[in-house]
């Protein structure tokens, strides 16, 4: 029988690609998105046409909020792994509805942790951020280094989160791994992300908005390696150490608890002048640029160290930026037959 895996968030951007990739390897998914207006509900629910093209493919459209939802649909799947993707997304949304975040991010995941804990199940991995990493000035940023430090209402929800895994890791020897996102891009993304606004402006010829003067890096990933780097970290279960001497250097293993932190990135600071060079590259046109004051809760630059993902499957993230941002404008062109 095909391994069953409970994904939520699965008409959102990383959801979809990582169902995709699920299926096409033969797993058996349920998906579970409440399909919010916060960005074009149509595009979520072409993502869900496109996996419900599978037979192994089967969407419950409910709110995080809702735990009797969540436990039902995980009482009638019974799966073996638990992703947990869905979340309120957007820094920069959550300094307008903060409230939205504490509902989706903490009592949402909540709601997700006790289903988990309920069916015992194999391994519960969930979706953290680099913004926890806040105000850390020292890069690249390893799992290890302290993550105090937030600097927005999304950060420290997904902080706080990242804290309830552990607990619950450690009460219910809950194997539980969460991992730190960078910066993803690539086609299916979401209207809010910078990719997406820059390629629909530059088009339809508005200027382009460059906080900070443009004088910002972020260690880009393309969605396509980020989820290869989820499915690979399925297998990679954590266990509770029998003393702290066993956990490898660089591990961000509990000593306490079957938990644990992973960065996936592309361990390569990009600068946001070049990521937008790369565009106008792929579409042929050249931005008009709008240079803005940092924006409150913004970081100069995001940066990650990758090794322990490299050293848990093997695997390292490998889609340099020109070739990911030229992949989204051939898929942007044509879904919106520009």
């Amino acid at each position: 029988m095909p391994r069953k895996i409970f994904v939520t968030g699965t008409a959102g951007f990383i959801g979809f690609h990582l169902a995709k990739l699920l299926l096409d390897e033969g797993f058996e998914v349920v998906g579970f998105d409440g399909l919010t207006d916060y960005y074009d509900v149509r595009l979520k629910q072409r993502r869900h046409q496109m996996l419900l093209q599978h037979a192994r493919f089967r969407a419950v459209e409910a709110m995080l909020e809702d735990q009797q939802a969540i436990d039902e649909a995980i009482d009638a799947f019974e799966p073996d792994v638990i992703v947990h993707l869905a979340a309120q997304a957007g820094v920069r949304y959550s300094l307008e509805e903060p409230k939205a975040y504490l509902e989706a991010n903490v009592i949402g995941t909540f709601h997700v942790m006790e289903a988990a804990r309920r069916h015992a199940v194999d391994h519960l991995l969930m979706a953290s951020t680099s913004s926890v990493y806040g105000g850390n000035e020292d890069m690249p940023f390893a799992e290890t280094d302290k993550a105090d430090t937030p600097l927005t209402i999304y950060a420290a929800t997904k902080k706080a989160t990242e804290a309830m895994g552990h607990a619950y890791a450690h009460l219910w020897n809950l194997p539980t791994t969460m991992f730190r996102f960078f910066t993803v891009y690539g086609p299916w993304g979401r209207p809010d992300m910078a990719l997406y606004k820059f390629v629909d402006a530059i088009l339809d010829g508005r200027p382009i908005d460059l906080y900070n003067n443009g004088d910002l890096s972020r260690d880009f990933t393309y969605v396509g390696d980020l989820v290869q780097g989820i499915r690979l970290l399925i297998d990679a279960v954590p266990q509770r150490p029998s003393q702290a001497a066993d956990i490898a250097p660089g591990d961000s293993l509990s000593a306490v608890a079957p938990f644990r932190i992973v960065n996936i990135g592309n361990s390569d600071k990009v600068r946001l002048l070049d990521f937008v060079a790369a565009i106008e590259d792929a579409l042929g046109v050249p931005a008009q640029r709008n240079l803005m004051p940092m924006q409150k809760g913004d970081v100069p630059a995001t940066w990650a160290n990758a090794t322990l993902l490299r050293d848990l499957t093997g695997y390292s993230p490998q889609t340099g930026v020109r070739e990911g941002v030229e992949r989204f404008v051939a898929w942007y062109r044509d879904y919106y037959a520009k």
